[in-house]
């Protein structure tokens, strides 16, 4: 990965412009976090490296 000359890092102003949001309410607030913690669950799952028995790779 390849970061521009001169420019910030795209991730962490994305996570900097996130925290500045404030949720309307408690409904936004809870529908925020369940997008966060889909995320993270995809991630383990595409990070899940463990050997299945029948289907080992080669």
């Amino acid at each position: 990965m390849s970061k521009a000359k001169g420019s910030l890092d795209k991730n962490l102003s994305n996570v900097t412009d996130d925290l500045a949001q404030t949720p309307v309410n408690s409904h936004q607030a809870q529908q925020w976090n369940q997008d966060v913690n889909d995320r993270r669950n995809q991630d383990a799952i595409n990070h899940d490296r463990t050997n299945d028995a029948e289907h080992q790779r080669i």
